[in-house]
């Protein structure tokens, strides 16, 4: 029996003292050469299936003494050897066997031109220097959006990030003040020759930023003559906003469209047009894009935001001496705002056959198979890089190539779009006459009554307990809103039968 997504959850919560450790003990004292680091990682990120899969005929665990466990760096809080036990019985048994050719499944495009799979760096710190990059094809990545290239002088804050984080200490929200690539527009072309000629197969996607109408016009031949694949245009960095930089553009469909159309004059290969999410709409931007010439969108960028107010200091988040500034959030908490705007892209008829780059809190397979479904054809990560490193390519490979051919799908690109129907612009279309119960798992429910206080301080007041702190449902009141699915930490509440409330 596959597994719910609450036992998912469930399971990941189990090892949630891992801190995901660089060179991990427990895998270096394993007498197998298991890598249980690697397996737990693998659930972590949602790949639990891959886990499995990774696993050999012979189990070693189940009669090992565990000296993983001892060597853990939270001894006795992880429980690898129970957590290695569970991967091998209950989801190895659930495997659906499928012959996976991963190179095959995963091979895509940018406008035209061979991605080996879709995930890029995107243009920020993780994409800077040519160490980085290397290493990161090194890992497996098939390109990288290069930091920003610009003219003028750039000189970060100290400190530049801030974070909202869960509660066990992982990054859900951040947000971030840095600017764009520290580096001479003489030295990041340097990089780019020495990254085409050691890497010949690995895309560079050249984000530029220029001053003035030539300096795009400039910038994006020279990134060409020096190895780019593809251009980006930055219309939308957050933290570059004065005299018409940045974000700014992107707000302005004039702006897009000229200065698109002048990168396009400097050059004969795509131009990508990367667009802020700091509008009501993108459709305005994504229009004029095309209107100048543009291949692709890239989206979206960071969202200006203000988060951390210190209440000792009065002080927002990062603070520089004294002071802070709006920035750029980004991380798994805007992935929802991120496809809202893909759908919009995607959905639009006049922007059919445009490339789309997506990005804005991917961390696992499950968050790119979401973009893709959304019409996206390639893919950009930075924050889950910044946080976990070049390994989770590992994962968003394995668990997208064993998902895709487990569904049947004979490439990623046969899954582009599949979602954009499903989403309907206008709330009031959507079907209106039906009420799904939920239904109770008595078994697994264990009475703490947080699906009663939900639904009668903030729903409909249709639960209510038994005298066994069981949940009981008033069909007459429930208006079937589902909050208490949402809210049971057990996951002992599911969708249940369906009542007709008005016949046309």
């Amino acid at each position: 029996m596959k597994l719910s997504e609450f036992e998912r959850i469930i399971k990941r919560s189990d090892m949630i003292k891992c801190t995901l450790c660089y060179d991990a003990p427990c895998s270096s004292a394993c007498p197998h050469a298991v890598d249980p680091a690697a397996k737990l990682r693998s659930v972590w990120f949602d790949n639990e299936n891959g886990a499995a899969a990774s696993l050999t005929d012979t189990f070693f665990c189940r009669d090992c003494p565990a000296p993983c466990e001892n060597a853990c760096l939270r001894p006795g809080e992880v429980p690898v050897k129970a957590l290695m036990t569970r991967i091998h019985d209950e989801i190895s048994e659930d495997l659906t066997h499928v012959e996976i050719n991963e190179e095959e499944l995963l091979k895509t495009d940018i406008c035209g031109l061979p991605l080996e799979n879709p995930f890029l760096l995107s243009s920020s710190v993780v994409a800077s220097t040519y160490d980085m990059c290397a290493r990161a094809f090194d890992a497996g990545w098939a390109g990288v959006s290069f930091k920003t290239i610009c003219n003028f002088e750039i000189h970060e804050a100290s400190a530049r990030y801030s974070a909202i984080t869960g509660d066990n200490g992982t990054i859900i929200g951040f947000k971030n003040i840095e600017q764009l690539s520290d580096h001479s527009v003489k030295e990041n072309m340097e990089i780019f020759n020495r990254l085409k000629k050691n890497y010949p197969s690995k895309f560079i996607l050249a984000s530029i930023m220029g001053q003035n109408e030539q300096e795009w016009t400039d910038l994006a031949r020279m990134c060409e003559d020096n190895g780019a694949d593809a251009i980006e245009l930055n219309f939308s960095c957050p933290n570059m906003a004065e005299d018409g930089l940045g974000s700014d553009i992107g707000q302005v469909p004039e702006l897009v469209e000229k200065l698109t159309e002048k990168a396009k004059s400097g050059c004969s290969i795509p131009v990508l047009a990367k667009l802020t999410p700091n509008v009501a709409s993108m459709l305005p931007a994504a229009l004029a894009a095309k209107r100048g010439g543009a291949d692709g969108i890239s989206a979206i960028n960071t969202i200006k935001s203000i988060i951390g107010v210190n209440p000792h200091t009065y002080i927002s988040a990062p603070a520089v001496h004294g002071r802070s500034a709006v920035g750029g959030y980004s991380g798994n908490a805007v992935k929802p705002i991120a496809l809202r705007f893909i759908n919009e892209i995607a959905s639009e008829p006049a922007l059919k056959g445009m490339h789309i780059s997506g990005m804005g809190g991917i961390e696992t397979w499950r968050d790119a198979f979401e973009f893709i479904l959304l019409g996206c054809t390639s893919l950009q990560v930075t924050t889950a890089v910044m946080q976990y490193g070049n390994r989770i390519i590992d994962d968003l490979k394995t668990g997208l190539s064993r998902f895709i051919a487990e569904k049947g799908f004979r490439n990623i690109r046969e899954a582009v779009g599949l979602a954009v129907d499903s989403v309907d612009l206008n709330t009031d279309n959507l079907e209106r006459d039906t009420i799904l119960f939920p239904k109770f798992n008595h078994d697994r429910c264990i009475g703490c009554g947080r699906c009663v206080i939900s639904c009668r301080d903030g729903g409909h007041q249709a639960i209510r307990f038994t005298e066994n702190r069981l949940p009981m449902l008033d069909g007459s009141h429930c208006v079937g809103c589902h909050l208490c699915l949402l809210v049971c930490p057990q996951g002992a509440i599911t969708s249940g039968r369906k009542r007709i409330t008005r016949i046309k």
